[in-house]
C-alpha cells in the first residue's frame, strides 16, 4: 500500500470515530497520530499525557507545546508509576504494568468527558518487539489505527515531514525506567541520575542514546559512528567528570553500540515479554 493509500485509510477510520481520546507522548507516533486525529475530527479529538518521574522533562515540555500548537484539548494527569505494585522491583512484565495504569486512566477520562474510542500511536513495527503493554491495551479495548492503515515507522517519519511535524526525525524516547536492567529496583534518584545523564550527553550534541544503569555503573549506547567522537579528548573528561558528579563511580562505553531494548537480550522471548526501547 503506498504512504497516500494508508493516509487515506488511517483518515477513513478516524473519521468513522465519534470523538477519540489519543495517549498522548509527545513522540513520533502519538504526535502523528493525533496531528491526523485532530485534522479530521476537530473539537472531538482529546489528548492525554501521564506524567511522573519516569517522564523525561523535555518529553513533557515538547508534548505541552505541540498539543498547544495543533489547537488540542490536552490532559495532563500525575501517574505514579512507582506506586504501582510490582512496578518499582522492575520484573519483565513491568511495560504491562506501565501501560495497564495508563490505559485506566485513559478509560476514566473517557468516560467522564463521553468521548467513545481511545487510541494509541503502535505501528507495525512494534508488533515484532516485546512489548507485554500490547495486551494492557487489548484489555482496555485501545485501538491501534496506525496499524489499521498499515504504517510502519518510517511511514510515519515520512507522512510527518510532509505535515511539517518537527517530531518527525525525533529519536525514540522511552520512559527511564527501560535503562534498568530487570531486577534491579527503580528508584527516584535512579531515574534522576539516568535522566541527568543523558542530558549531559546530549549537551555534548549526541542525539541517539541511552545510559543503562547498573548502580554505580552508567553504560553509555551510542551508535557506533559517534563512538569515536564520545573518546576525543576533552569531550570525553567532561562526560566522565559530569557523570561522576550526577553519582556513578565508574563510566563505561558499550563497544556493541546502541540498540534499541538492548536490555532484553537476557530473556527468553518464548517465556517473557519486555519494553521496546
Amino acid at each position: 500500500m503506498s504512504l497516500d493509500a494508508k493516509l487515506a485509510h488511517l483518515r477513513e477510520t478516524l473519521a468513522a470515530l465519534p470523538s477519540a481520546l489519543v495517549a498522548f507522548s509527545g513522540g513520533v507516533d502519538s504526535a502523528f497520530l493525533l496531528r491526523v486525529a485532530h485534522d479530521v475530527l476537530g473539537d472531538r479529538c482529546t489528548a492525554l499525557t501521564t506524567v511522573s518521574a519516569t517522564t523525561p522533562a523535555a518529553d513533557l515540555d515538547d508534548a505541552r507545546r505541540l498539543a498547544a500548537e495543533m489547537g488540542v484539548t490536552h490532559v495532563v494527569v500525575d501517574a505514579d508509576e512507582l506506586a504501582i505494585p510490582g512496578y518499582a522491583a522492575n520484573g519483565p512484565e513491568r511495560c504491562y504494568l506501565c501501560k495497564d495504569n495508563l490505559y485506566v486512566v485513559c478509560r476514566a477520562e473517557a468516560d467522564r468527558r463521553g468521548i467513545a474510542a481511545i487510541l494509541d500511536g503502535v505501528n507495525v513495527d512494534d508488533l515484532g518487539d516485546h512489548r507485554p503493554g500490547l495486551r494492557a491495551a487489548a484489555e482496555q479495548h485501545v485501538r491501534h489505527p496506525l496499524v489499521e492503515a498499515e504504517f510502519r515507522k518510517d511511514d510515519i517519519r515520512l507522512a510527518s515531514r510532509r505535515l511539517s511535524l518537527v517530531t518527525w526525525d525525533r529519536p525514540a524516547s522511552p520512559c527511564l525506567s527501560s535503562r534498568f536492567p530487570y531486577g534491579t529496583m527503580i528508584t527516584e534518584e535512579g531515574l534522576r541520575r539516568v535522566a541527568a545523564a543523558e542530558d549531559a550527553l546530549r549537551a555534548e550534541g549526541f542525539r541517539e542514546l541511552r545510559v543503562r544503569y547498573h548502580d554505580r555503573v552508567a553504560r553509555i549506547e551510542l551508535p557506533l559512528a559517534e563512538a569515536g567522537r564520545l573518546l576525543e579528548a576533552p569531550r570525553r573528561e567532561r562526560i566522565v567528570r559530569a557523570l561522576k558528579e550526577i553519582g556513578f563511580d565508574w563510566v563505561a562505553l558499550d563497544l556493541q553500540g546502541f540498540r534499541s531494548g538492548s536490555l532484553n537480550d537476557v530473556l527468553d522471548p518464548q517465556k517473557h515479554e519486555g519494553p521496546g526501547d
